[in-house]
């Protein structure tokens, strides 16, 4: 593992060592805790590079916060890094990171110049962030704090210029507001949110537990039982803002050291004030606890879950995925009927496969309708900008042309953004490679299917039987499988991943009724649970 003081040493590195390779980016204030630890391991798991940086950033601190006072530990931090399998830090000083190299940034990512509001920062070009995003939550009581978290973010961002970077789900209106950043600066970084690390009575971690007594960490633990009451209430069919804020005040009250700030219910994107939940509400609590100040948070989501299914080719992922649809009564997003879609929009269009602008543009310009079929021999129904191609996308001509064009990145990023939108009401049952860990990464119910590479093979060796195909010995379709899925789980896009809260099922010696039953029975217990 290397560590990097400087924005030169740091853009070496990464010119010799990222060619071809994905970059996991993890930017951090230090006193790193198991929730940083979680963000990193996620990096991990999905990049072949992993930079962590560590820089307490005076840009994001009133004149009357604890800058000074919080907690700096860059020799454990290494250790803690070096445990998680970093390949490098890139812990700058202030005069570093905004003394040098400024004075052609704001031309590098085209953003205006503006002035800092501090006139005493060293920083000439600062990031504005919308204003109806930073004056709601945490920004009505920390002026200035989101642009200095924007101005970092985007600085570093830059630096780096990583394919995914890692963000946690606690800080919700930072991560909803660096998404609107990477959107507004049409970035091509995905901007990953991991989900909150509690300790044992649920308090959400955070440097700033360490001012904490153990008294004081019991005391705080209420936050989350006051959240989860709301929940409750929630998913008994409370929807209305003041019920659901007037149930954790409620619980908060029992804990008086605890001084509320502010509990709101925003939409979790927008941050938008709701009356009700109609989709998704971000119900957000700040709180002080003697001088310490608290955050947390928890998505209500108005969906029937969804279920999403990952492994590797020839685990049985497509037959299992309709069966369970049909078993649940739910709609089978049959993700690959999508990308024939396009295909055959792209062959009666006369466009040339191998022409990705004009491809690109008309994947953005498409919309793609999927339903049940009524048919017991059509499991699901496909339109393309209103035309039904539930029969064309199975002809000989799409299906020798669907995977050159699904195999196009602006391809993939527009049909990935039209399936997330089958996804706000849930009801679904979605499988691929990384279904689980990127395309619904808040599914409630995530597998992984998979099964042994001998077992795969003889699986196709049958298959090929049955198409009275000619024969193949199983020691070439082993050595075929294996190949792909090397392929498949170090593919720069959509890689094959088990998303970290999936369930592995090994299909070995089982069929499909039975794995069907298995994945079904799952459902139905995540669902009393979530009741």
């Amino acid at each position: 593992m290397r560590l990097f003081t400087t924005i030169a040493g740091l853009r070496c590195y990464l010119g010799l060592h990222r060619q071809g390779k994905n970059v996991g980016f993890v930017p951090t204030m230090g006193a790193l805790h198991a929730g940083h630890i979680s963000l990193i391991e996620g990096a991990r798991s999905h990049n072949d590079i992993v930079i962590v940086s560590i820089f307490v950033n005076p840009l994001q601190f009133g004149p009357s916060e604890d800058f000074q006072q919080y907690p700096r530990s860059l020799e454990q931090d290494r250790q803690l890094c070096q445990q998680a399998r970093v390949d490098a830090i890139f812990a700058p000083s202030a005069e570093e990171l905004y003394g040098s190299g400024t004075g052609d940034w704001g031309l590098e990512i085209g953003v205006a110049r503006l002035p800092i509001p501090d006139s005493q920062s060293p920083i000439s070009t600062t990031v504005l962030p919308p204003e109806n995003m930073t004056s709601v939550l945490c920004g009505r009581f920390r002026p200035g704090h989101f642009q200095g978290v924007a101005t970092v973010v985007t600085k570093l961002l830059n630096l780096v210029q990583p394919n995914n970077a890692y963000f946690g789900e606690k800080d919700a209106q930072q991560l909803a507001i660096i998404r609107r950043l990477v959107a507004d600066l049409n970035w091509s970084i995905k901007i990953v949110g991991c989900p909150i690390v509690r300790e044992a009575s649920g308090l959400a971690l955070s440097s700033r537990n360490q001012y904490l007594t153990l008294e004081q960490k019991e005391q705080a633990s209420v936050l989350y039982r006051s959240l989860q009451q709301a929940k409750k209430a929630f998913q008994s069919g409370d929807r209305d803002r003041a019920i659901l804020i007037d149930t954790v005040q409620q619980e908060i009250a029992i804990v008086p050291e605890v001084q509320i700030e502010y509990i709101e219910l925003v939409h979790p994107t927008t941050l938008m004030r709701l009356e009700k939940v109609e989709e998704a509400g971000l119900l957000a609590i700040a709180a002080r606890l003697g001088s310490t100040r608290l955050i947390d948070n928890v998505v209500l989501r108005d969906r029937q879950p969804i279920v999403a299914i990952d492994g590797p080719a020839g685990a049985g992922k497509s037959t299992v995925a309709r069966q369970v649809a049909k078993s649940l009564g739910l709609l089978y997003l049959d993700t690959g009927a999508m990308y024939r879609a396009l295909t055959w929009l792209v062959l009666e269009s006369g466009i040339r496969v191998d022409d990705e602008p004009s491809i690109a543009e008309l994947a953005s310009r498409s919309q793609i309708q999927l339903s049940t079929g009524d048919d017991p021999q059509i499991t699901t129904r496909v339109w393309i900008n209103d035309h039904d191609v539930t029969f064309a996308i199975r002809s000989l001509e799409v299906t020798a042309m669907v995977s050159a064009i699904a195999a196009q990145p602006y391809v993939r990023q527009e049909l990935v953004k039209q399936q997330q939108r089958w996804g706000l009401k849930g009801s679904i049952v979605a499988e691929g490679r990384d279904i689980g860990t990127h395309v619904f990464p808040d599914a409630e119910l995530k597998i992984f299917l998979t099964a042994s590479v001998h077992e795969r093979a003889q699986r196709r060796q049958q298959d090929l039987k049955n198409q009275q195909q000619p024969n193949v010995s199983l020691v070439q379709l082993e050595q075929d499988i294996q190949e792909r899925d090397t392929r498949d789980s170090t593919r720069v896009v959509a890689p094959l991943q088990k998303a970290a809260d999936a369930i592995l099922i090994e299909t070995d010696g089982l069929g499909i009724a039975e794995v069907t039953a298995r994945i079904v029975s799952l459902y139905h217990q995540k669902l009393s649970v979530s009741r």
